[in-house]
């Protein structure tokens, strides 16, 4: 349906629905207020389809096995495979085939087992919602919503379609991301006029929308793509913004086409200038080609990353997407609330006070009623209220709730409006909130009884008060009353003239391992900010328990008076954000970034939406509100800074095994290229057929399937990581070039010692280039001395078990037939296996330059 409701809405359903009452709707759509039965529900789910915007179906294994095989390297193997085929060389067709066969049977299975990782995170973190059924309310998730379905909302929770409010309390609704209002709107059960804007629909809530604060019942009248919601992403639909990970395999693979192109071509003229067959010549370059790219790149990323998934699980933390996991071990800073994460997330009420400190029967009986009739978000304060209200045996009964101001995060209070039972022509105001912005809206305080002038003598001394109970880490809400004549309805004009009567202190003691999950964070280079809507003085008592610079501190008040410019500055050298709102969370965030930050920001509350949306990882947690959730890339089963630190090592871990593969195979396979390349006008024959180079590159290519697995240097954990293409560029050519070295030395040795033929050169060359290759893979895996860092079992196993088949393939007896092998003389092992250890030890000697001038800033040739 589009913006202005013109298009399709659900069968039956009249167009402009919004105009229509309850009743005629129900009949349009043939439910009742009770809701569907299961069975129709799912007939209607059958003919609409899923609750969703866009398709979300897990990929088919016909259509897993099409993408591996729509591949541009598979076609150019194909492409060889027809060629050979053409030309009568059905042995070379048939091994070509079937390398297709492995190198595709390899990458579907990964896929196929990364495609059902993420389907399972995505069933972990479905979003469910009320529903009403005629037998009982069940939880259902939102996907499988249909139109004529009832379901009931309340503070916290994403709007899952569009529908018609029946029953509203309180119902204000953050629709900005379709209307643009700054402010949540209240919905009320009263009809429109059929051509009200959107935003004027105020009896109707949309998909996209998220509750503020109160509870409705709504009737579904459309899903998926027939919201309002899919209307307006239809029209300003845009790719995703690619991650920084991505953007680095983009730039990788622009590089590879340059080298890719210049050695096929050059190869092609290189061997027209010398005579070389044109068929063979063709066949040659295209394995060339191939043997340059790391075509199991995809399958190597997918396979690291639904591992990282299936480990990051397992220790309570859950992504949303799979390569938020290498985007969270990129972030160098966390902005992170503090309940819950810092503290231990526990309200204890410490006392209910009157005005001048002393325990209060009238504060905790005021407070008591205030959250106990409250209805918008759940959190702790009130739930630590509720309780103690319990224990102290105190009751509603004898009072009606009459209205809710809601909070919100400008005034930071919450009003109840309560009538007595005995007498309603009176109506009892009790508003609870932030000190400052409850005692503005106070004119008198209550001392003894008796109610005084709040002048400036009495703020003072409050004042002095709350910020004393701050300093000792105790937080303070006012308490403050009025009593009126009864009126229809109530609102935030009416938060005027009020009795302070006391006050309220919470405690919520530091986590005790706060301070060493800060310190570990740091040894790993992220810095933690501290984001609160809470008053300095609490802020920093915490801040200072927990290790963070207490006197590195910004309050809202400053942030709002300060010019962007001014804030890029100061964001970086700021530990704390305090007595903040929910925008100017957003624009810290954004701070950072303009400096070149790549940030995490952890929440879990409805206002810290467009904080979590901003940052390059947002980070949740599992019983988080709806739309905080949804917001967030990561979702932790706990907020818990320790597991964040072990998903962010897994990140990084998943980023250096991915890295690994990219820089050791291009480095290697560059180097082959370059040798065969130079080889070509020397040689009477080609280095390698072309089906050589695939079978090489296909046993090169088996223990690194197994990189995932590997273990990651300590360094490389605790370092940010970051793509560099220049250092990639550069360690393609350096260690490329030595391995171009020891492969050139071969050749003399086998040319102009051992006389080598075509079919001796070809299988020296071939077991040397192959045992190269895997030790490069022993070499390489780590900045450390190879003999220090013991590759993972699966690793080890692997290379050793690739080994064995290079030694053995040349005296098996179908070699010769199959790829042109045979089994060189002793000698010629002796020497091979001499360069490949001298290949070894010239690399372990280059890896310790590289990697020394690379920290000191010297660029390596």
């Amino acid at each position: 349906m589009g913006i202005d409701g013109t298009g399709p809405a659900a069968p039956g359903a009249p167009g402009a629905w919004w105009s229509q009452d309850a009743a005629a709707l129900f009949a349009a759509l043939g439910s009742e207020p009770r809701g569907l039965s299961a069975g129709e529900a799912q007939r209607r789910l059958a003919a609409v389809g899923p609750n969703t915007m866009v398709d979300v179906r897990v990929a088919t294994r016909w259509q897993l096995l099409g993408r591996q095989l729509a591949s541009p390297l598979t076609l150019i193997l194909v492409a060889g495979a027809a060629i050979s085929l053409g030309v009568g060389e059905w042995i070379d067709a048939l091994t070509i085939l079937l390398i297709i066969a492995i190198g595709t049977g390899i990458g579907f299975v990964q896929e196929l087992r990364a495609g059902h990782a993420l389907q399972a995170l995505r069933r972990r973190l479905a979003i469910e919602v009320q529903v009403r059924r005629p037998d009982g309310m069940l939880r259902r998730a939102a996907s499988l919503l249909v139109p004529g379905d009832v379901i009931e909302l309340s503070a916290g929770n994403l709007v899952p379609a569009d529908g018609l409010v029946l029953q509203a309390r309180d119902f204000l609704v953050d629709q900005s991301s379709l209307t643009g209002e700054s402010l949540p709107v209240e919905k009320r059960a009263a009809a429109v006029p059929a051509d009200a804007a959107l935003n004027a629909r105020t009896n109707a809530v949309f998909l996209g929308s998220s509750v503020r604060s109160g509870t409705a019942a709504v009737l579904v009248v459309s899903t998926g793509r027939a919201t309002a919601m899919a209307g307006i992403a239809a029209r300003i639909a845009a790719p995703d913004e690619q991650t920084q990970f991505e953007r680095g395999v983009r730039r990788f693979g622009d590089l590879l086409l340059r080298v890719m192109v210049g050695v096929v071509v050059g190869v092609l003229l290189v061997n027209q200038l010398f005579g070389q067959p044109g068929i063979h010549s063709a066949l040659f370059a295209v394995a060339l080609a191939v043997g340059l790219s790391p075509e199991l790149l995809p399958a190597i990323v997918s396979v690291s990353l639904a591992r990282g998934a299936r480990r990051l699980a397992r220790g309570g933390v859950l992504v949303r997407r799979l390569d938020a996991i290498e985007d969270l071990g990129g972030i160098d800073t966390l902005c992170t609330d503090k309940t819950g994460t810092l503290t231990l997330g526990v309200m204890a009420l410490d006392g209910a006070l009157d005005a001048r400190g002393h325990p209060s029967a009238e504060t905790l009986q005021a407070a008591w009623l205030n959250a106990a009739f409250e209805t918008g978000i759940r959190n702790p304060i009130d739930a630590a209220l509720v309780q103690a209200g319990r224990a102290a045996g105190l009751s509603t009964d004898g009072w009606v709730k009459v209205d809710e101001i809601p909070y919100d995060f400008v005034r930071r209070r919450l009003t109840i409006v309560l009538a007595a039972a005995a007498d309603t022509t009176r109506h009892r105001l009790i508003s609870k909130g932030a000190c400052a912005e409850t005692l503005a809206a106070c004119t008198q305080v209550r001392d003894g009884g008796q109610a005084h002038d709040l002048d400036d003598a009495w703020r003072g001394r409050l004042q002095a008060f709350v910020q004393g109970q701050g300093e000792r880490g105790v937080r303070v809400l006012a308490v403050a009353v009025a009593d009126r004549a009864a009126q229809a309805s109530w609102g935030h004009g009416d938060e005027s003239g009020l009795t302070l009567i006391g006050f309220l202190c919470f405690s919520d003691p530091p986590k005790p391992d706060a301070r060493e999950a800060i310190s570990a964070l740091a040894g790993r280079g992220v810095r933690v900010k501290m984001i609160t809507g809470d008053n300095r003085h609490v802020a920093a008592h915490l801040a200072r328990e927990v290790g963070l610079d207490a006197q590195a501190l910004l309050t809202g008040a400053a942030l709002d008076a300060m010019r962007d410019e001014a804030l890029w500055a100061l964001a970086e050298r700021t530990d704390l954000f305090v007595e903040v709102d929910p925008a100017q969370k957003e624009r810290i965030v954004r701070a950072l970034q303009r400096t070149g930050h790549a940030v995490g920001y952890l929440g879990d509350g409805i206002n810290d939406a467009p904080a979590l949306h901003a940052a390059d990882v947002g980070i949740s947690v599992h019983g988080a509100a709806d739309v905080a959730r949804e917001s967030a890339d990561i979702v932790l089963l706990g907020p818990d800074l320790g597991m964040l630190r072990r998903g962010l090592e897994e990140g990084r871990r998943t980023f250096a095994n991915t890295l690994k593969y990219i820089y050791i195979t291009t480095s290697a396979n560059f180097g082959n290229m370059v040798s065969m390349a130079l080889a070509t006008p020397l040689l009477p024959f080609l280095p390698l057929t072309a089906t050589q180079i695939l079978l090489n590159n296909l046993l090169s290519d088996v223990p690194s399937m197994a990189i995932s697995t590997d273990r990651v240097d300590a360094a490389a954990i605790e370092r940010v990581p970051r793509w560099d293409m220049a250092e990639v560029r550069r360690f393609m050519i350096v260690f490329g070039l030595v391995s171009s070295a020891f492969d050139l030395a071969a050749f003399a040795l086998l040319r102009l010692v051992f006389d080598a033929d075509a079919v001796l050169f070809h299988s020296a060359w071939f077991v040397m280039s192959l045992l190269t290759e895997l030790v490069v893979l022993l070499v390489l895996r780590t900045r450390e001395a190879a003999w220090r860092s013991a590759p993972s079992g699966l690793l080890a196993g692997l290379t050793v078990a690739v080994a064995a088949i290079a030694l053995g393939l040349p005296h098996w007896p179908w070699s010769a037939t199959l790829f042109g092998l045979t089994a060189p003389p002793l000698a010629v092992w002796g020497a091979l296996l001499a360069l490949v250890c001298a290949y070894g030890v010239a690399t372990e000697i280059t890896k310790r330059w590289f990697f020394r001038s690379t920290e000191r800033g010297v660029s390596a040739p």
